[in-house]
């Protein structure tokens, strides 16, 4: 429900984005793996394969996918719509190169289905397309990369729940997929199985799609939000109802980035500080409390952010400093503080791991160091932690083959 983001987007470091977002509750697979430290062998890795290493990593909603620092996707975790793209519909313990030959600069990911845009900035999606979520002018699966219609280049792309977002070299947005809300931007609330283009003639930074909500940063830091608007989510100070095109952010403050959870929204002020708004049920606000915001509330603490990213019901960032910091529901250990507590204002994750980017999904996280090593920690019924076993973590550990 992707950085770093300043990185790709903001111009501000060196790596590219992750994406997103992103979204989905956490589906059983017949296990019972509820300790994290409960012993199961690791699935064995190839000793002739080089190591992987990663500089930008995407949690979906029982899935995980990232980009290695040669431009290579490879996916693991949950598979039944083929969301991996290896060809099959088989879950994988350990990470999996993503057929096709083709080369990413960032991947982005929904509940069940899977986006990036490649080094010649053309979007390609795979995985689950009932409503139309992976832009190819159809509703079949697809168990491979398959092209975004439309033949236009992106330099973005991010995905939603069951929608895609998506912004042209020249700062023109399109979304794709489910919009029985609102979410696609273009008015209306009807399936969009090509790209449809957003509303409102404004020229875009950068995008994330939701649950049921969409939002972007414009070139001049204004944030503006369409689709439901259920819990808040959209800013605008309402709560109900639902916008087929961009409304703005109210309060006045400029925003370098803004990332979506299912029901709520979070984003990064120009001066660093993050804020959120919308639904706060268990605390995915940071703000304290578990009430709803309608407008952009402060996240606790001064720390200063370099990004956020929001996953179902909790979020995550890192600091400028390097720190990962979550906040929200932590049922599977997905804030990744060694407990399964909901935690209502930001905590430091594991003992201070430093990371360059974080991805928070449905109810697992992951995040890159600075040694382009990739690490995850929550719910891993379907492996989408990628350590080689089923077993939750409530701390971050490696992903397999690095």
């Amino acid at each position: 429900m992707t950085h770093p983001l300043r990185d790709l987007f903001y111009a501000r470091r060196m790596l590219p984005l992750m994406l997103v977002v992103m979204l989905g509750a956490a589906l059983g697979c017949g296990q019972d793996a509820q300790s994290p430290t409960a012993p199961e062998s690791p699935l064995a890795l190839s000793t002739t394969a080089p190591p992987l290493s990663f500089r930008q990593v995407a949690a979906g909603g029982n899935h995980t996918c990232g980009v290695t620092t040669d431009d290579r996707a490879f996916c693991w975790g949950f598979n039944f719509a083929g969301q991996l793209g290896d060809g099959t519909t088989t879950d994988r313990l350990v990470p999996v190169r993503v057929l096709g030959g083709l080369r990413f600069r960032h991947v982005s990911l929904g509940l069940d289905h899977s986006c990036g845009v490649t080094t010649d900035d053309r979007a390609f999606c795979w995985g689950r397309n009932d409503r139309g979520q992976l832009g190819e002018g159809t509703t079949a699966n697809r168990l491979t990369p398959g092209a975004v219609a439309g033949g236009r280049r992106f330099r973005q792309v991010r995905a939603g729940m069951v929608h895609t977002c998506a912004i042209t070299p020249f700062d023109v947005a399109f979304c794709w997929g489910e919009n029985v809300d609102g979410r696609l931007g273009d008015g209306t609330t009807t399936d969009g199985l090509v790209p449809v283009r957003v509303l409102g003639g404004l020229h875009w930074r950068q995008l994330s799609g939701g649950g049921g909500h969409s939002c972007g940063v414009t070139t001049d830091n204004r944030a503006f939000c369409w689709g439901s608007n259920v819990n808040g989510e959209l800013g605008d100070g309402a709560q109900g109802g639902l916008s087929p095109r961009p409304v703005a952010v109210v309060g006045g403050r400029l925003f370098r980035q803004i990332e979506l959870g299912n029901g709520h929204t979070c984003g990064v002020t120009t001066d660093d500080r993050a804020f959120c708004w919308g639904q706060n049920e268990a605390g995915a606000l940071g703000d304290g409390t578990t009430i709803d915001r309608l407008t952009p509330t402060a996240v606790v603490g001064l720390r200063r952010f370099d990004h956020v990213n929001a996953g179902l019901t909790h979020t995550c960032g890192v600091t400028l400093a390097g720190r990962g910091f979550c906040w929200g529901r932590n049922g599977t250990g997905e804030l990744g503080d060694g407990t399964i507590t909901n935690r209502l204002i930001p905590v430091l994750v594991g003992s201070g791991l430093p990371f360059v980017l974080v991805s928070a999904g449905g109810s697992h996280t992951c995040a890159v160091t600075p040694e382009s090593r990739a690490f995850c920690w929550g719910n891993n019924t379907a492996a989408q932690l990628g350590d080689g076993t089923r077993t939750h973590r409530w701390e971050p550990v490696p992903v397999a083959g690095q």
